[in-house]
């Protein structure tokens, strides 16, 4: 029987709260939560007794103890890319929500020092192992759609202020963060795990609003400057010659669009990235008409506790992770390259992270 992994979470704040912790206990063949750690006192021991963890710590190098196995890196975003490197120099096996690292230089050496030490990554977002995705990526190697010549994907939220968002919004808005690195991951980790990688960006993007006032919630009343640019539309041209057209943003009120559309020569397929339960459709010339091919398993999603179980088999197995820190650092150059784009106004080349030795 495969050893049971102990695991810390560092960061309990809303993410771990409510996408994470309380959907560990599907992992208890694997995995079980030993320590917390949190900076806040209060919060931290209010998410001892709420999930009945007696083991607490303040300092996220606390997760480096010789008792622990496995670290989920749930912190801030601007704090990511500092304690992933610490994991990683210290050979410690993690989990990270993104962005999995604070620029791409830092990414790469994130990720030297985790081949250095023995170090295994999974990297959020867990798109590459949720259901739908593989189902699609089945029909997609049977040929079910013929070749792929286009792709057109959404990745959004409504204006802020988020109704029932109990966190503080001001981290999404800052310049380490933003629609990009919080939604425009998703269609760019599923466009390029399931056709290639992109070769090549254009993008423009616009800042909505200056600033928003929190109307619930613990913050009510604090003002949000908003230092980023909250409205996206980008041009992938993939290393296939796939092209695809990307629509990321934080000022979308309601849309009947679907996340992801891939259409080929022969049909078309259509699903939901953030939302599992959305159906995976597909058109045809075999069939002629919009059917569902396919019936999965459906969680409330975004079902990121899919990546954590992708990364405790990978170390009882000896497998590399499906949601690896190498396409995370791809995606990751992407952003770069699209940031680029909209500030010069030019198609931009996705830098080759192959050349920076990843």
């Amino acid at each position: 029987m495969a050893k049971l992994l102990r695991i810390s979470v560092i960061g309990v704040g809303d993410v771990a709260y409510r996408d994470y912790v309380p959907h560990m206990k599907r992992l208890v063949k694997v995995g079980q939560i030993n320590l917390l750690i949190a900076r806040n006192t209060e919060r931290l021991a209010k998410a001892a007794a709420d999930f009945g963890v007696s083991g607490v710590a303040s300092d996220w190098q606390a997760a480096l103890e010789p008792g622990i196995d496995v670290a989920l890196n749930l912190t801030p975003a601007p704090m990511h890319g500092e304690i992933n490197l610490g994991l990683a120099r210290a050979g410690r096996h993690f989990y990270t929500e993104k962005p999995f690292a604070n620029s791409v230089e830092q990414g790469v050496a994130i990720v030297q020092a985790a081949r250095e030490t023995g170090a295994v990554i999974a990297a959020a977002p867990s798109v590459m192992v949720y259901p739908q995705i593989i189902a699609a990526a089945s029909l997609l190697a049977r040929g079910v759609i013929g070749k792929v010549h286009s792709v057109r994907a959404t990745a959004a939220a409504p204006p802020p202020p988020w109704q029932g968002y109990q966190g503080d919004h001001t981290p999404f808005f800052s310049d380490e963060v933003g629609p990009m690195s919080d939604l425009g991951v998703y269609p760019l980790h599923a466009i390029t795990g399931l056709l290639g990688e992109a070769a090549e960006v254009a993008a423009f993007s616009s800042r909505t609003r200056d600033e928003f006032l929190v109307t619930e919630g613990p913050f009510v009343g604090q003002t949000v400057p908003v230092n980023v640019d909250d409205n996206w539309q980008m041009l992938l041209r993939l290393s296939n010659g796939i092209l695809a057209s990307v629509q990321v943003a934080y000022c979308i009120n309601h849309s009947a669009s679907c996340d992801l559309e891939i259409s080929g020569e022969g049909g078309t397929i259509t699903l939901g990235i953030l939302d599992p339960k959305v159906p995976l459709r597909v058109h045809s010339k075999a069939h002629g008409d919009w059917e569902e091919p396919v019936a999965h398993a459906r969680y409330d999603g975004p079902d990121h506790v899919l990546g954590v179980a992708d990364l405790l088999n990978s170390i009882q197995t000896s497998r590399d992770p499906v949601i690896g820190a190498r396409h995370a650092l791809h995606v990751m150059a992407i952003r770069a390259a699209a940031e680029t784009a909209t500030n010069t106004g030019r198609s931009v080349p996705v830098q080759d992270i192959t050349r920076l030795g990843v």
